[in-house]
């Protein structure tokens, strides 16, 4: 496999990112080139919905890599991000027409991760090779009775982002010269949303799932409290649609003060902006109390807290989080997301026979791997009366 190339594109709301890696001497992906290609947003806001971007941008993908494969080279396979999948297990999925499909016309949530499968497949066929998505955000592997929510008709479940936890961890176990699922620990990803989950024998064994219990972010609301939230709800003074805005992408910091950028409010307080200051360390209030209620799955056992994503670059809120949080475990710092390098690291695993790819759509989870109740449940989906010492065995 030795110099064979593996290509990967990521699509986020107004950029694609396109790179082009080599697999190594030393049998490790090593980057050859890269690009992020801007959309201009009134370009991007001309298309009636996501998925009718997508010959829009396949136009500058082929043209980014026709343009820079190396002459005579060989391409062993393309990856991208997963998009809004239902639940899976974690690892690479291989794409064909069926998720290609899905992807682009009947995805969980709309998102411009979703233009990943349906460019990565057309770009694969054209080249003869296999396409492949890693580590989806449906990626699921709470543990039962963490679905647990409280009201049995609204199950928790995860939606993580789990390809730069997983792909960060891993790292850390590398530093800490233990193997990927033998680590414990707590993963904060934090961009523009955040996940906080704990890691155990090389599973994300339950997460904040960005909206629930999660601390606010530079956009979203993160957990409000929900009888305020049903009243506002039922109002008459908001639709749906400007409800779900105040939740997911007008939420958080910007809400508060009117930006997204973390760099934008540290320059405000910096400055003297009190309020700014008391909204920023809201925030680090809520990612430090959420750290440990995650470690607290795991028994308060770690072998450390990682801090990963855009907004792990934030000087005060790095020291923040480390002075309040270093007396539980060793706090590491791994900034930025590096998903291609995922995706791209994630595909050579399995080029390499260490794993194998998961299939579209017999991966999708159902039944008892998703449902927590459904051993205690008659046919008429009833529960069953069970004993005291039955219920506390599960």
């Amino acid at each position: 496999m030795n110099g064979e190339l593996i290509l990967v594109l990521n699509t986020g709301s107004t950029i694609t990112k396109c790179s082009i890696y080599c697999i190594g001497n030393n049998k490790n992906v090593e980057v050859l080139c890269g690009r992020t290609i801007e959309h201009p947003d009134d370009m991007v806001h001309s298309f009636p919905g996501i998925s009718a971007q997508v010959d829009y941008r396949e136009k500058f993908v082929r043209e980014y890599f026709e343009s820079n494969i190396p002459e005579g080279a060989a391409v062993a396979a393309v990856g991208s991000l997963g998009g809004m999948l239902p639940p899976v297990p974690s690892g690479l999925i291989k794409v064909n027409s069926q998720l290609a499909d899905f992807s682009l016309n009947t995805p969980v949530y709309q998102h411009a991760s979703n233009l990943g499968a349906p460019l990565s497949f057309r770009l694969a066929t054209t080249l003869g090779v296999p396409a492949f998505v890693a580590d989806p955000v449906g990626v699921d592997e709470i543990t039962p009775v963490a679905r647990i929510s409280g009201v049995p008709e609204l199950p928790r479940f995860s939606y993580v982002h789990s390809l730069n936890i997983r792909a960060t961890v891993r790292k850390l176990a590398a530093q800490l010269s233990l193997q990927f699922d033998e680590i414990r620990c707590v993963a904060c990803h934090l961009g523009g949303g955040y996940s906080i989950a704990p890691l155990a024998g090389g599973r994300i064994i339950d997460s904040d799932n960005r909206m629930e219990g999660a601390p606010f972010t530079p956009e979203r609301a993160g957990g409000v409290p929900p009888i305020p939230l049903l009243d506002a709800c039922f109002s008459g003074r908001y639709t749906r649609e400007e409800m779900f805005k105040k939740l997911y992408g007008a939420g958080g910091l910007y809400a508060y003060l009117g930006t997204k950028d973390v760099r934008e409010v540290a320059r405000r307080a910096g400055n003297g902006d009190g309020f700014a200051q008391f909204i920023y360390d809201a925030m680090i209030y809520q990612i430090c109390k959420e750290i440990g209620s995650m470690a607290s799955v795991l028994d308060f056992n770690i072998h450390g807290i990682v801090l990963t994503g855009g907004v792990a670059n934030a000087k005060h809120l790095v020291d923040e989080v480390t002075r309040k949080c270093s007396n539980l475990a060793p706090v590491y710092i791994f900034p930025g997301e590096n998903e291609n390098e995922a995706i791209a690291s994630s595909i050579h695993r399995v080029l390499a026979g260490v794993e194998k790819p998961l299939q579209w759509p017999d991966c999708i989870l159902t039944g008892k791997a998703i449902d927590p109740l459904q051993n205690f449940r008659t046919e008429d989906g009833i529960f069953k009366p069970v004993s005291f010492g039955e219920r506390s065995r599960v």
